[in-house]
This record gives structure tokens, sequence and C-alpha cells, in this order.
């Protein structure tokens, strides 16, 4: 089977490396991809918004199925536009995505269906927004409604620093269009938990649990990021945790979804926070998440194509889906300057020293020759599996001191909390 990804980071980078290893898979193509994913798959010079563009890729040559991993393409609607082509795509329609990009939509079908969220306020008028913070406690979180790269979250310690991420998100237009909308909700306190899952709309299968680490610094200090690190298994998550998730949070969303009339057949993840009044749910990705994916996916005992094509079809209650029982973790290693202003076109080495079981998961890298360039803020995730959390973390980090490019940076408390 010929099979094509979409999507050039870390992420689409353990997509690839978890399909290669399918013996049903003949052929992997990813678009645009990037210089560790073009060592496992042909990459094709097509943007990931580009869907005519893939469309024709398809039918040249002949691939069988896509994947759509991006929130970006899914939001706009590849995954109709494949469909309705007669080509098989993995992921949400443009419908169902709204519950990503569209956080007044997701905070609202919480509200709704009684699934457990932090109370909010929507505004598209900065006025009322200013008018509701004077009122309010804090910490608040003050958030562009659509989509920015997992950067449009501000947490606000005083109703100076919510004035000032109003502005920055409404009247100055940090995000875009993504920011025309606000939602600001109340502060929750307690760890944060990542549950990625499996749907086809009818059955809902949870993934491992995973924590990342959002923040660029050490000590969750500085801004947010698309996430700086990851660790799987959370130790917060308990069995009894996994229980009354699914009965308050996981069913209840695929339900809710499905009475609105947007079914969701994909990866659904749940950013959720254990409070000590039970779990709560912070956001919903429409995807894979990234830097989760990188520490899930290695744990992953099944055939991901096998999963993928149960989920296409709504027979994902056929497939047991099994997991290895080792402890994964990833550091990411970024530019210098990241998730601000940084240099591209760095020279990378070390990567040949790293030891064997070591997976260097590429998300901003270009090949030339022999040779690997740095090509974005997040730059190498480095991966190890260990039967513990603490042996995993040893082994990655030990890894990552082999690896250098000019003003790398990464933060050296991943996992630890």
């Amino acid at each position: 089977m010929k099979v094509l990804v979409v999507g050039s980071g870390g992420r689409e980078h353990a997509i690839v490396w978890k399909l290669s290893r399918s013996s049903r898979v003949d052929k992997i193509y990813c678009a645009p991809g990037n210089g560790g994913i073009s060592e496992l798959a042909e990459c094709l010079d097509i943007g990931v918004l580009d869907t005519e563009s893939i469309i024709k890729a398809c039918k040249d040559k002949n691939i069988d199925l896509v994947v759509v991993a991006p929130d970006d393409p899914l939001a706009m609607g590849m995954v109709n536009e494949l469909t309705k082509a007669g080509i098989r795509a993995f992921g949400p329609t443009r419908e169902a995505a709204l519950i990503e990009s569209s956080k007044s939509f997701s905070k609202s079908l919480m509200k709704k269906y009684g699934i457990p969220t932090a109370g909010f306020e929507t505004f598209d008028d900065v006025n009322k927004a200013m008018e509701y913070i004077r009122t309010q406690k804090y910490p608040l979180v003050v958030k562009a409604d659509g989509l920015a790269l997992g950067k449009g979250v501000i947490i606000c310690n005083s109703e100076e620093e919510a004035r000032e991420a109003v502005i920055t998100i409404m009247e100055r237009k940090k995000f875009g269009d993504a920011g025309k909308v606000i939602v600001i909700e109340e502060f929750l306190t307690g760890q944060e938990v990542s549950i990625l899952s499996f749907t086809d709309g009818k059955t809902i299968v949870p993934m491992v649990s995973a924590q990342d680490h959002k923040r660029v610094f050490d000590g969750d200090k500085g801004p947010n990021t698309g996430g700086m690190g990851a660790f799987s298994p959370s130790s917060v998550y308990t069995e009894k945790m996994a229980e009354i998730c699914m009965n308050r949070i996981f069913r209840p969303t695929i339900e809710a979804m499905n009475k609105e009339g947007r079914t969701f057949k994909g990866v659904l993840y749940f950013g959720l926070i254990i409070t000590e009044d039970g779990p709560r749910v912070l956001e919903y990705n429409a995807r894979f998440g990234d830097p989760e994916t990188q520490v899930v996916l290695p744990r992953l005992k099944n055939d991901l194509l096998d999963i993928i094509e149960a989920v296409i079809d709504e027979r994902l209650d056929e497939i047991k889906i099994e997991w290895d029982d080792s402890a994964c973790l990833c550091v990411i290693m970024a530019s210098e300057g990241y998730p601000q202003e940084y240099r591209k076109g760095l020279k990378i080495t070390g990567l040949d020293s790293v030891e064997d079981d070591i997976i260097v998961f590429h998300a901003g890298t270009k090949k030339a020759g022999n040779e690997y360039f740095t090509n974005g803020g997040r730059v190498l995730g480095v991966t190890a599996l260990g039967k513990s959390l603490k042996e995993a973390r040893d082994k990655a980090y030990n890894a990552v001191s082999r690896i250098h490019f000019e003003g790398a940076h990464y933060r050296r408390d991943i996992g630890k909390f």
C-alpha cells in the first residue's frame, strides 16, 4: 500500500516512522516532509494547505491513503476534499475539526453537554472584554479563539497583564484572524495530562497517557511554545482516573459531536488538568499532539495502518490495541530564540553518534547531501524508551549531549515535576 502523510514536523516524522514498520506499507510519501523524514519517505514539495496539488499527487502516484496530520489543513477541510475525490483519508472533516479550530465552539459544546471544563466567557469586542477582566480573580487565562500553533494561550497574573493580553491578541493581532474572538477563562490548578485517542465516531480507544512541557525554560518559565518535551506514562493518570475520564469526558464528547452532526473520526486529543475536584478539559485537538505523539507511538505494539483503516471503516471495535510497558521520554532541541525570532541553516552534527536504541525525530530540519541543517524553531525530538521514566530520561539526555548545532536550546527538566 502507498501512503501519503501530510505535514513536516516531529509529529509527522513519528507517524512516518511508525508506518514504515508496517509490513503492509510498500511506499511512504510525505508533503512536504523534512530532512529526517526523507530517510524513510519520498518528500513531495507540496505545502500542507495545497489540497489541489495533494489530490493530483495521489492520482499521479496511485496513493491509496492520506494521513492528514496538522491542524490547519484539517480545519480547512482537506479530508472533505480528499474523500470527495475518491481518496481514502484519515482525519476529521472540517465540521468535526471545529472542536479544535474554534475554542468558543468547543467551550460552548462542553457547557451544553455538561463536560467538565473551566468557567469561561467569549468576546468579540475589546471594550466588553476589558469590562469583564476588571471583575475577575487572578490568575486568569486569555485564549485566541482560532488556531495559533499552540501559542495562543496567555496566563495572566494581574488585571494589567490581562489587559495587555487582550490588546495583544485582538488589537495587535499577534495571532492574526485567530484572535478576532477570544475566550477568557478561570485558571485551574493541577497537573496537565494529554490523552490522545483513536475514534471512529462510535468507539473511542484512549492511547497511553502523556505529559508535555509547554513553557520554553526550565521550571515552566517563559512563554508558551508548541512543546519542549514530553513523557509517557503520567503518574497522575491512574486507572481510576482513566475510568472517570471515559465516563465523564471521552464518551460524552463523542456523543456530543454526533448529536451536533459533527461525527468525529480520527485522533481526538484531550488536554486535561487533574484538579482537586477531578479532571477538567483544557482543550481539544483534532489530531495527534506534538510532541506527545513522539512518546506515545513508540509504545504502540499494533500496526498503525491497521488502526487507521479500522477508524476510516468504522470498525475500531474489532481492533485490540496493545501497548508496551516501557516509559518513553522526548527532549526537544530548539533553535536559539524560539518561540520568538531564530536563525535557520545551522549545521547539525553528532546525529550519527547516538545509540541505536535512541529515536531522533526531526522537526525543523533540511538535508543537503549527507548533512542536516536547522530549518525551524523546534529542530529535533530526541526520544528514548526505558524500563522506568528515569532510565528513559537518562538515555535521552545522554543522546542530547552528543548532538550539536549553534545556539541549541533545550530544557533540562523534562519528566520532572
